[in-house]
Parts: structure tokens; C-alpha cells; sequence
């Protein structure tokens, strides 16, 4: 039986990049007044319109309850409002403040920096395969996740 080296199957590595570079966008973010796991409510919602709680956790790819926590906290600092849905007494849609969309270029470039930061050394070709590569695991995952 060959040693097991965790450092060359891609699993651990994805896990490891991943953790590092939320650690370090988490840093840039909250000097914003942001979280890393606002980022999907934010890009969903940068263009002014509304959306309930379930597609954004559709979207978003996370569980209601994890998606009603993120959204607790949002509210709390003042990042989202709540109206009712017309469609769905039950339901309310969420939007980003007018205070928040205003700081939403900022948040951009922070994130702008950071890949660029992460992405030193790599050329162009290596960042479009990368993601590319990337995608396509993600779509497996999601194919295997589903069955």
C-alpha cells in the first residue's frame, strides 16, 4: 500500500484554497462593514431588485436556515430590507439599502485586488483554465449532490 499524501489528491487542496482565500477576503470585508458569506445575497441583489429567502438560498446554493441566519444578520446591521411579498402574504422580499448599494464598488474592488493578489504568477491562460476546470468540477459536484 503506497502512503497516503493529501497534498496530491485535489480535495484537500480545493478545501485548503478556498479557507485561505476566505480568511483573507474576510479581512478586506469587514473593514466595509461586509461578511464572505454575504457575498452571494450582494451579487444577487447589486442591481436594485428584490428576491425572497428561498431564491436566494436557491441561488446562493446554501440551505434555508443557513440563508435566514445571513439574512438575520444583514437586517441587524442594516444592509437589506424586508417588505412584504404581494405574491405571498407568507413571504417577504429582500433588497439591498441604498446605503449598501452605494458601498457595493467598493466591495468590488476590495474583491478585485484580492484575486489579483491571488492570482499573482498565473497567466491569463492559467486563470481561464483554472476557472474553467473549476466550473466544471463544480457542475459534477452539483450532478452528484442531486442523486
Amino acid at each position: 500500500m503506497t502512503d497516503w499524501d493529501m497534498f496530491e489528491s485535489p480535495a484537500p487542496l480545493i478545501n485548503m484554497a478556498s479557507r485561505a482565500y476566505s480568511r483573507i477576503a474576510e479581512k478586506r470585508l469587514r473593514q466595509l462593514g461586509f461578511g464572505v458569506g454575504q457575498i452571494p445575497v450582494l451579487f444577487l441583489l447589486r442591481g436594485g431588485n428584490a428576491l425572497s429567502q428561498k431564491e436566494l438560498a436557491q441561488f446562493a446554493k446554501i440551505e434555508q436556515p443557513s440563508m435566514a441566519q445571513i439574512l438575520s444578520r444583514m437586517q441587524r446591521d442594516g444592509l437589506i430590507i424586508r417588505t412584504p411579498d404581494p405574491k405571498d402574504a407568507r413571504s417577504s422580499l429582500i433588497s439591498l439599502t441604498p446605503e449598501t448599494l452605494a458601498k457595493l464598488p467598493a466591495l468590488r474592488a476590495a474583491l478585485e485586488d484580492g484575486r489579483e493578489e491571488t492570482l499573482k504568477g498565473f497567466s491569463s491562460d492559467e486563470i481561464t483554465t483554472l476557472i474553467d476546470l473549476l466550473k466544471r468540477l463544480n457542475r459534477n459536484l452539483d450532478q452528484f449532490s442531486a442523486s
